[in-house]
């Protein structure tokens, strides 16, 4: 936040506007300019930015229409002036909305105020990309892909520093991947943290529209599991991103190398090392894992995190990167699991082990259905 709850604005104004003259004059950033807004000054100042630059508009007329009408953001731009217009309206602020490039959709609000926005080209179809005008708060929040509030002298451009402003990122709720942000421009009274807290929750509510906005897709569609070198599997599928857990991700990318299906006893041992872990550990496990999962507990894909391998509807073999294709580095990073640790042979050490200690011979063991798309997971 730009300032604190209870502080006087007026106050504040004078000790960024020093700050800004030092690092535009040495390129040294003083106390007390925030962590957000000096990364942003520095990544200004790499980008050639000047502090007396300008906004250019790159998008007019015709070409701003076609643009703004099929962009992803058009579907909740009645939401956001529903949320927003009034409160832009009646306190002289602007609403403005602006792409993934930092390109202003549109910009709207109190007459009076959007008139001297045009000064600063603070206009539909120009370029507010932190690269082009330096630190503001629509452009930053897309570059940092986080809710950002700018004051005054904070802005690096020097003809943008009488405003101050607030914006939120949108996010495409399939991919997670930044469409452009909501933002709220005006006078020092925008400073106040509420001004934060209102545009992240109109960012909210928008991702949850387009949410619903969504074509609905069978559970069993495509779903993505993102795992080579990670800490932590991503699970990509059904309109929704899941960070699991590291067992979690270790059980979905041992399934998903044994396409023929794995026993209960052979999944046990891929997993612990410790002999003396039971079946209802596992049990235990596989049930959390299927709550995670909900509907799409069905056949899922481990791939490398850098490549975009796919699972749908009876397709069970490896993906790319798998059978016989991975030699070095660990499936999931730090695991200890032996059914990932590259040839699996620790795997099969551990399985007569435990199968000697309980006195059975080597024979499979098919169990129920685990509802992962694999047999005997349960």
């Amino acid at each position: 936040m730009a300032l604190e709850p209870g502080a006087d604005p007026a106050e504040h104004v004078r000790l960024p506007q020093r700050a800004h003259e030092t690092f535009t004059e040495a390129g040294t950033v003083q106390r007390p300019v925030r962590p957000v807004v000096a990364d942003s000054w520095r990544r200004s100042a790499r980008a050639d930015v000047g502090p007396d630059g300008t906004a250019s508009v790159e998008l007019s007329d015709g070409d701003l229409g076609s643009y703004r009408a099929e962009h992803p953001l058009a579907r909740v731009m009645p939401l956001f002036r529903e949320l927003m217009g009034t409160f832009a309206s009646d306190g002289e602020h602007l609403l403005a909305v602006c792409d993934e490039h930092g390109r202003l959709l549109c910009v709207e609000g109190h007459p009076r105020t959007r008139r001297q926005a045009e000064w600063m080209n603070f206009v539909p179809g120009a370029r507010w990309a932190e690269t082009a005008v330096g630190t503001n708060a629509p452009g930053t929040a897309v570059a940092v892909d986080r809710p950002v509030q700018v004051f005054a002298a904070e802005h690096f451009i020097r003809r943008v520093q009488p405003w101050t402003c607030a914006a939120a990122p949108v996010h495409d709720p399939r991919t997670g991947r930044v469409l452009g942000a909501v933002d709220i421009t005006g006078g020092d009274g925008l400073a106040h943290p509420h001004s934060l807290g209102f545009v992240q929750a109109v960012a909210r509510a928008a991702e949850s529209q387009l949410a619903l906005l969504l074509p609905q897709r069978p559970a069993s569609d495509t779903s993505e599991l993102s795992a080579l070198g990670r800490d932590e599997a991503l699970l990509v599928g059904a309109g929704r991103r899941v960070r699991l857990s590291r067992r979690h991700s270790e059980i979905l990318v041992l399934l998903s190398r044994h396409p023929e299906g794995l026993t209960g006893d052979e999944l046990l041992c891929a997993l612990y090392e410790d002999e003396s872990v039971t079946p209802v550990t596992l049990r235990a496990e596989l049930a959390r894992l299927r709550r995670v999962l909900g509907a799409r507990a069905a056949v899922v894909a481990a791939v490398p995190a850098d490549r975009a391998g796919r699972v749908g509807p009876g397709r069970r073999g490896a993906a790319a990167g798998e059978r016989g294709g991975h030699r070095g580095g660990a499936w999931i990073h730090r695991s200890v699991a032996a059914g990932l640790a590259g040839t699996g042979g620790g795997q099969a050490q551990a399985l007569d082990r435990r199968r000697a200690a309980d006195g059975v011979g080597h024979r499979p063991r098919p169990g129920p259905a685990g509802g992962l798309g694999t047999r005997a997971v349960g």
